[in-house]
């Protein structure tokens, strides 16, 4: 069905201009929520919608629709919306190339889901808190099938398809009037989520997290666990974006060859890393997903192109060598692409464990890490579900603290603990230890 809307949509936009792209998107959804013990919003919802843009005349025009019965109309407004812009010579449309076989991100699995049968499941999982002593807060399961379809005047035609699966769980123990609190998820585009495993483990976190002790203010190691690392690593991200990077917004800008972090560790954008979550065949503009290389051993070597900012790199900064990384996205048809990565590998060359670390605490994760500097990398967080490790041992609970410091410093001295890597939203990490890091009682 999408290619003979994409069929139509050319037709009627080719009415007005020579230089167009068709984008098309249909998403299935299943989702099940749950309020304390009581599965309480379901719903199971197709959207569909299509965008078309047009360069006329040096300007761009937009305009998108869910009436697949103002197919004509769309293109139309498109055309009419690129008179009201300025000239602008960074705009233009993907060209075609060979695009990459990326596995692993589709299940065919969801179409044989109920919601019958996900509501025993959850039911079932929701049980395990109530026999560990635990009372569940909110939850709930979620199951999606994206197809999309990119056509363009340039002789584009990419078709995708990929499936995701989430559940997720937050929890509350309880011992002697106080409180402690846990939460956690696990995403994938296959449907074999560990349910009974995350549930039990969030449990288990909150109920270890109860009587926490202070703890003397001091430098140490400090263990970011997945979520926490994710969290701080957000803000050093945006310095990776060639759009911030032009605008004067990436303290990142002029350091192309330098040494910006720790030697052991290197970085990758990887469109088509295997059953990534943001693994597809092309980005949101018809772009071939790649592996781009960010920083090697501590150098940093790239940013992150969607095609608008790749033109102007060379129209504006004289950069002739720089083309788009395949990170233009979109996050529906009623949106146009912008700079956004797809899967950020950590890749560290030296590894310790939690044996090696003789003074230190780890953090399950942080609070209040959107407040961290963008630019400047600076950030103070409270640390959540965090431990002390001693001798080698994770030990008693920490009531409360807080760490601060810089980002980019902080990533000057670090190394991987374990060899065990998860994906947490963009980033595919290991834990992350970090030496002499600010910890105070709070």
């Amino acid at each position: 069905m999408l290619f003979e809307l994409a069929e139509e949509a050319k037709r009627e936009v080719s009415k007005y201009c020579d230089d167009y792209e068709v984008y098309i998107d249909k998403t299935e959804v299943l989702q099940l929520d749950s309020q304390k013990t009581d599965l309480n919003f379901a719903k199971e919802e197709i959207s569909l919608g299509l965008g078309i843009r047009v360069i006329k005349d040096g300007k761009i025009g937009f305009a998108f629709t869910s009436d697949m019965d103002k197919i004509a109309k769309t293109a139309e407004d498109a055309f009419e919306n690129s008179k009201l812009n300025v000239v602008d010579e960074n705009f233009s449309f993907a060209e075609k190339e060979k695009l990459p076989t990326v596995k692993n991100t589709f299940d065919k699995k969801f179409k044989e889901l109920e919601l019958e049968e996900i509501t025993s499941s959850m039911k079932d999982l929701l049980s395990i808190v109530e026999d560990k002593n635990c009372q569940a807060t909110s939850g709930g399961f979620s199951a999606a099938e994206g197809e999309t379809l990119i056509l363009n005047s340039n002789g584009v035609s990419t078709h995708d398809e990929s499936t995701g699966f989430a559940i997720g769980i937050s929890v509350n123990a309880e011992n002697g009037g106080e409180i402690s609190t846990a939460y956690d998820s696990v995403s994938s585009c296959l449907y074999d989520l560990d349910g009974e495993k995350l549930f039990n483990d969030v449990c288990d976190l909150a109920k270890n997290s109860l009587n926490g002790e202070h703890i003397e203010t001091d430098d140490m190691d400090v263990v970011f666990d997945y979520h926490a690392a994710t969290g701080l690593l957000s803000t050093f991200l945006s310095g990776f974006n060639a759009d911030s990077v032009q605008r004067g917004r990436s303290l990142l800008a002029d350091k192309l060859n330098e040494s910006i972090v720790s030697e052991n560790l290197s970085i990758y954008d990887d469109g088509t890393y295997d059953g990534g979550l943001n693994s597809s065949i092309c980005d949101g503009e018809g772009s071939a997903s790649k592996k781009t290389t960010l920083v090697e051993e501590g150098v940093l070597k790239n940013f992150l192109y969607d095609i608008y900012t790749s033109n102007k790199a060379k129209n504006q900064f004289g950069l002739e060598n720089v083309k788009s990384t395949g990170n233009g996205f979109r996050s529906s048809y009623s949106d146009t692409p912008s700079v956004s990565a797809s899967n950020i590998c950590f890749d560290f060359k030296e590894r310790s464990q939690i044996e090696d670390i003789q003074k230190g605490c780890i953090a399950t994760d942080v609070l209040g890490a959107h407040t961290a500097n963008p630019f400047s990398g600076d950030f103070s967080v409270e640390v959540n579900n965090a431990f002390m490790i001693e001798n080698g041992e994770i030990t008693k609970p920490i009531k409360k603290a807080m760490i601060s410091g810089n980002i980019y410093k902080l990533l000057s001295d670090c190394e991987a603990i374990g060899n065990e890597v998860k994906q947490r939203g963009s980033f595919i990490i290991p834990k992350v230890l970090v030496h002499n890091l600010r910890v105070i009682d709070n």
